[in-house]
């Protein structure tokens, strides 16, 4: 098929998205490209179209969970085989998945970065088709961005065992310094850099100092129908907010990564189908989603960078009707924001002091431990070390910056089931054991076959309905037939994860590079003051400010943000007074009128563009005219 039947079939498109089809023809040419497009652009379809013209799997490199899982979900529901590679999944599944990717059917393999460089991983790619790289998210691999990920940076030692398949590159927002340092980290040859314009035309940006932000907030959603979400930075917020606007009978709902996986699905599943309107969230909402009608997203505080709020204003208008993005803040929200950007940065001391304590925790020895998950609670963790909650917090943080562990809040791993035994051994087992039999009968009439090949996703109420049970008993069968090695159960995890990257260190001897540190944290302030001087920006155009940083030549003032209005109105007040002042003038002159050159004099000190408008305006509504000598006089006609 062409690649425009593979959009139709596929996706139900008939044409491409501007840039698309470029970037699509491009890598089917095996040639690399770095592919900037706002959020909601259409990145996918550029790497995903080709992938099915081709032979072979695309290795999809992306740093979430989350956004992995969902990718892989969406694809298998087109009809798409799809897989994803993932910390806290068993080996065995981990191996089956790989070996689909060379024996089997899938054309997409979904990995994070640190899988790239375990030894599975890499002795299976030597024997698998690769038709494409693609390393979304690029932005992670530059020390400039605002999301950096040091395992990014072994993917182009990856691509040695694939030096023949080409590279896509894809991110939302990437300034000129992490364009140039995509390029090179990932050693892209002569790449093509395809990019969007980071102007929206129909979304109008807003930043408005507001002490009671409640009231502003409910003015704007009662102003503009439609489907909104507002961001905050605090999980308690979400919950207020949200209960806020419901007493004001705005509906609405709040979503955090501290809910349960179910409790997060219904709500967003709700959200999605419009039987909420307003969801309050904090940045756990959001990424992967694509829901093109919603028309306002208001922050309630400061973002940590524009590419940050670039990213989440972002999500909405994506169907390219008229949107509004709104930021309400006060003094105190840009203060709280440099104190906070600040306290990022621990002391070296203050990290090896949280490892050493995360090593006893989870009692992992010394030069053990990669890719290990365990269950993590803070608080538990805290208290018993004794450590300060709020550095301690920080300083996990850069510790997953160092690429030395991974903290997924939200991490969920539903309950799986495969059989290591074959059918004559399991056979030999039911007879053996007759007690068992019909519940291992209920797994095969159930699950299939497959059970014997792959892992299989269960459900243990399910299985307690069937078999007539309470959901205990079955956990403790599954439990017992695993002990016994006839089967291997991963029983549902919706706990926080820790998961050591790395082989452990000696926390005296933890490589911490302070250089780079402080290199990160003057990083991390410059962005402060951009997106300080974004929202206390009193005239220049929001969209102008956004291209500029992004390194986009600033095009036209876009004519719908606050700034763009408030000159507008002020313009047209300007106006208001240069035409009286214009009709007393030329009324004055009689008869011959008044040259443009004397009225140029007398206006020397008006605003000229002002001028210029408020002519045109009086020559168009034939309120004055040019006589046959050039000059200007009312029109009393």
């Amino acid at each position: 098929m062409t690649i425009r039947q593979l959009l139709q079939q596929f996706w139900g498109y008939e044409h491409f998205r501007p840039m698309q089809e470029d970037v699509v023809n491009r890598v089917l040419d095996r040639q690399d490209a770095l592919v900037l497009m706002p959020t909601g652009g259409g990145k996918s379809i550029c790497f995903q179209v080709p992938t099915l013209a081709m032979k072979g799997v695309c290795i999809v490199v992306t740093p979430l969970i989350a956004l992995m899982k969902d990718q892989v979900e969406q694809l298998r529901k087109r009809g798409i085989p799809a897989a994803a590679i993932y910390s806290g999944m068993h080996y065995r599944e981990i191996d089956t998945t790989l070996d689909n990717c060379i024996y089997g059917n899938l054309k997409f393999l979904y990995v994070s970065p640190e899988r790239l460089r375990t030894e599975l991983v890499i002795e299976r790619v030597k024997q698998m088709t690769v038709c494409l790289l693609a390393v979304d998210e690029a932005h992670c691999i530059s020390a400039w961005g605002y999301d950096f990920r040091p395992p990014y940076l072994q993917i182009a030692e990856f691509r040695q065992l694939i030096p023949d398949t080409p590279i896509i590159a894809l991110t939302a927002s990437a300034t000129p310094d992490v364009q140039t340092d995509i390029v090179d980290k990932l050693t892209l040859r002569e790449p093509v850099i395809f990019r969007q314009t980071f102007a929206r035309p129909n979304l109008s940006y807003s930043a408005v100092l507001e002490e009671d932000k409640e009231n502003r907030l409910l003015r704007v959603l009662q102003n503009v129908p439609g489907c909104g979400i507002v961001y905050v930075r605090s999980r308690r917020q979400t919950q207020q907010i949200a209960q806020w606007l419901l007493k004001h009978e705005i509906s609405a709902d709040f979503y955090h990564a501290g809910l349960t996986t179910q409790q997060r699905s219904d709500k967003q599943d709700f959200w999605m189908k419009g039987d909420t309107r307003v969801m309050v969230a904090t940045n756990a909402f959001g990424m992967g989603i694509d829901k093109p009608d919603v028309r306002t997203v208001v922050h309630l505080d400061v973002p940590d960078s524009l590419e940050a709020y670039y990213q989440e204003a972002g999500r909405a208008g994506r169907d390219g009707q008229k949107s509004y993005a709104v930021m309400l803040y006060t003094p105190g929200d840009l203060e709280n924001l440099r104190f906070r950007t600040e306290q990022l940065y621990q002391p070296v001391a203050m990290l090896r002091r949280v490892y050493q304590a995360l090593a006893n925790y989870t009692a992992v020895p010394l030069g053990g431990g990669e890719f290990s998950s365990y269950d993590f609670d803070m608080g538990a963790f805290t208290a018993t070390f004794s450590l300060p909650q709020q550095e301690t917090h920080y300083a996990l943080k850069q510790l997953q910056l160092e690429g030395l562990i991974q903290l997924s809040e939200n991490y969920f791993h539903p309950s799986r089931l495969t059989i290591v035994l074959d059918n004559r051994q399991l056979y030999e087992f039911q007879v053996l054991n007759p007690r068992l039999d019909p519940f291992l009968k209920l797994l095969l009439r159930l699950y299939g076959g497959e059970l014997f090949t792959d892992f299989i996703t269960i459900s243990e109420s399910t299985l307690a309905r069937t078999y007539l049970v309470n959901q205990s008993e079955i956990e403790q069968l599954l439990t017992q037939l695993h002990q016994r090695n006839v089967v291997i159960y991963e029983k549902q995890k919706d706990k926080p994860q820790l998961t050591f990257l790395t082989p452990r260190y000696d926390a005296p001897s933890l490589p911490v590079n302070t250089q780079e540190l402080n290199r990160r944290k003057e990083l991390a302030m410059r962005k402060v003051q951009a997106a300080t001087l974004y929202t206390e920006h009193p005239t220049q155009c929001r969209t102008r400010l956004l291209q500029a940083y992004f390194g986009e030549k600033p095009g036209d003032r876009c004519g719908i943000c606050d700034n763009c209005l408030k000159k507008k109105k002020k313009l047209e007040q300007s106006q208001s007074a240069v035409r009286e002042q214009v009709r007393e003038y030329v009324a004055l002159a009689n008869g011959p009128g008044v040259s443009p050159k004397q009225l140029a004099h007398y206006f020397a000190q008006t605003d000229a563009e002002s001028l210029t408008q408020t002519l045109k305006q009086m020559l168009a509504e034939e309120e004055i005219r040019y006589t046959k000598s050039g000059n200007l006089t009312l029109n009393v006609g």
